[in-house]
């Protein structure tokens, strides 16, 4: 039950019958009327702008499309008024049965509440962590696996076919350095004392692949020269570091669909066949590329290369996707792996990057856009840095990784729940603070520990309904009519039209922002029960009760809803 969509196919329903009666053209094109909450409630229920975006195409003011509109609507019984405002918005007033027929929804649906159809099956790939296979995840992939983890479970709530895929980047340098650091912790179980020079990994996590190492191999490896074992090592630690990443998603509860090897891409055949396939589109040429201004990329050479024409799918500049000695750039074997997407028959891909990965989305997209001839869409989310804090002072904790902090040492500190609802109450592409202190406080300024109280709130008065043998009733209703009820209620039917919209535009922090916004309005009429006895939620009436019963079992619903799509386990009770 959506009730915006309901009123918007009202509105669109009047326009029609404005356009038969002559009063409108009839070519206009509705697509941007929108039926929303007003910015000041006292406005009125909803809002819409149908007459601001016809008036330019229709040549026609404005204000008298709004009241021509407004005669219409208001013949309906669900509009109790249509009040035009300003240079020609129309505000509506709903009648209170309307709003108090979204609770036996809510009720029934329970933890399923708004879930939609809208994405129609459609196949979409989210790739997100895809960390190098180098060590443990720090806390900056952890705002990432928690972005695209609660997104890939949005989208999946909104009736999309979610496939969640981890790309793992073991073809490059790095994996090699990652080798030779194991071979310096398995010298050291063979009892050598190593030293850890520039460019190699210290951390301690190597310290259990050493002793494995030595498990498999004794001494036998012990003054090899790096090519009898660079290649073995390579692999070994590779999974070894898997293993840790495995075990480090677990903590946050994250399960990946599909693991896909960057490795699995060479001698193959599957970079030749993608570029293959640039080239038969004409995209792809030996060319000198022009110096670049400022700091000169890796891929620059002063040199004829083989280049990707990424400029005729919206790029500032032509890519190389091989070097002049003949090997691959680092882009060829990520154009390779969008394809193999594309050739998957996805019908969207998602990719969550870094901060740092900024100047890869244009690439990046005109290159799927080339090898998908514009039919597959690709959204690139970037998550900005994480900054740790505890009392409002810089945080250092143990450094296990050597150089950062990590995944694991944030959910040794707070837990897995909070860490994923912190790490959502701010847009994927602000930078976000993470307050050891503040994330533990129980008070309005902690959102995770807001939400989780009004749930557990709500469990109290079940119970002690459940002790005095009263249960919820959804029948009628017609007693929810405080403010405070009705302001709540009214929350709680903007919850469908919420998802769809965070599921359209790829932005899960909406539901948290939402849900902060839902405790908030429960919280305050819990609070007006202290003086105004007629809103408390037990009453001597035990149908007024039921019915009291019934709208905050809706919030639970709508509360458990939400807190499951970001991956947080809703609390019956705080402790």
């Amino acid at each position: 039950m959506n009730l915006f969509a309901d009123i918007r196919t009202l509105v669109l329903s009047s326009l029609n019958d404005m356009q038969t009666a002559g009063t409108l053209p009839a070519d206009l094109d509705f697509a941007n009327v929108a039926v929303e909450p007003p910015r000041d409630a006292l406005h009125g229920d909803m809002a819409t702008n149908a007459a601001m975006v016809l008036a330019k195409p229709a040549r026609a003011n404005p204000r008298a499309i709004a009241e021509g509109l407004a005669e219409l609507l208001i013949a309906d019984d669900r509009i109790i008024s249509a009040d035009v405002a300003g240079p020609g918005f129309l505000n509506l007033r709903l009648s209170p049965e309307l709003w108090q027929n979204v609770i036996p929804v809510a009720v029934t649906a329970g933890a399923d509440f708004g879930r939609s159809s809208m994405g129609a099956g459609l196949k979409v790939n989210v790739e997100y962590v895809s960390a190098n296979p180098t060590g443990p995840l720090h806390v900056g992939h952890t705002r990432g696996a928690v972005f695209g983890d609660a997104l890939a479970s949005l989208l999946d709530f909104a009736g999309y076919n979610v496939t969640r895929e981890y790309y793992i980047n073991d073809g490059g340098a790095q994996v090699d350095v990652l080798a030779r650091s194991a071979y310096l912790r398995y010298l050291e179980a063979n009892g050598q004392q190593v030293e850890f020079v520039d460019g190699t990994y210290p951390g301690d996590y190597l310290v259990d692949v050493g002793v494995a190492l030595k498990e498999k191999y004794g001494d036998s490896l012990v003054d090899k020269p790096e090519s009898e074992w660079l290649a073995d090592l390579r692999l070994f630690a590779t999974e070894q570091m898997m293993d840790l990443i495995r075990a480090d998603l677990d903590l946050l509860g994250i399960k990946m669909d599909s693991f896909f090897s960057e490795k699995s891409l060479y001698g193959t055949g599957l970079i030749e066949g993608a570029i293959n396939d640039l080239d038969a589109k004409g995209l792809i040429y030996e060319g000198v590329l022009e110096p670049p201004k400022g700091k000169e990329p890796d891929d620059w050479e002063p040199r004829e290369q083989t280049l990707f024409k990424s400029t005729e799918h919206g790029d500032d500049v032509d890519r190389p996707v091989k070097k002049s000695d003949g090997s691959w750039t680092y882009f060829a074997p990520d154009i390779a792996y969008h394809f193999d997407k594309v050739q998957r028959g996805f019908d969207q891909l998602i990719d969550i990057f870094g901060a740092d990965h900024g100047g890869y989305v244009k690439r990046m997209k005109a290159a799927v856009s080339a090898l998908s001839e514009g039919a597959v869409p690709l959204d690139i989310k970037l998550t900005q840095l994480v900054k740790l804090y505890k009392d409002g002072e810089p945080f250092k904790m143990s450094k296990r990784a050597g150089t950062f902090v990590t995944l694991r040492d944030v959910v040794d500190q707070v837990g897995p729940d909070v860490t994923r609802f912190v790490m959502l109450t701010r847009k994927n592409d602000a930078p976000l603070d993470f307050d050891f202190a503040k994330v533990q406080e129980q008070s309005k300024d902690n959102p995770v520990f807001y939400v989780q109280y009004a749930h557990a709130r709500i469990n109290s008065v079940l119970r002690k309904a459940d002790e005095l043998g009263v249960s919820a009733q959804t029948g009628d209703l017609s007693s929810l009519t405080h403010d405070g009820e009705m302001t709540l209620i009214k929350k709680l039917a903007e919850w469908p039209r919420l998802l769809e919209l965070a599921a359209k535009h790829n932005e899960p922090h909406r539901v948290a922002f939402y849900l902060y916004e839902l405790a908030g309005d429960l919280h305050a009429l819990w609070n007006m029960g202290k003086e105004a006895h007629e809103v408390r939620f037990l009453q001597d009436d035990t149908t007024i009760t039921g019915q009291k019963l019934a709208m905050i079992s809706a919030v639970k619903a709508t509360l458990a809803a939400g807190l499951g799509i970001l991956g947080v386990t809703p609390i019956d009770e705080m402790r």
